[in-house]
């Protein structure tokens, strides 16, 4: 896996020209990729379980990084522990949720 570190600047965080391949992953963040790979269309989790079921309980924060530096990431997929999306752009988080199926209100996750 190659890929190029921009998506942070389509997501309006900053830009970085660095490339990550798999083999410059860090252990931790070969296992978010492999918690994110395995979701699938609908499926939403939180940074904290996303970084519990890499492995990593407590580590909800570096998940953001992971998500910020790793291209091709389904970075939508991913919210906050009270089900808010991303705060600089949560439109576009909620579209790509609409078209998973998942429905959003008022900037969060409507569950149930």
């Amino acid at each position: 896996m190659t890929t190029s570190c921009s998506p942070a600047s389509m997501r309006g965080g900053p830009k970085t020209d660095a490339l990550v391949t798999a083999e410059s992953l860090t252990p931790f963040q070969a296992a978010v990729v492999k918690v994110l790979d395995s979701t699938g269309p609908g499926d939403v989790m939180t940074y904290g379980e996303v970084a519990a079921e890499a492995g990593f309980p407590g580590a909800a924060r570096a998940v953001g990084g992971v998500l910020r530096r790793i291209e091709d990431l389904p970075w939508w997929r991913v919210v906050a522990s009270n089900g808010r999306l991303i705060p600089h752009d949560p439109k576009r988080q909620a579209e790509h949720l609409a078209a998973e199926g998942v429905r959003t209100a008022d900037g969060r996750v409507v569950l149930g």
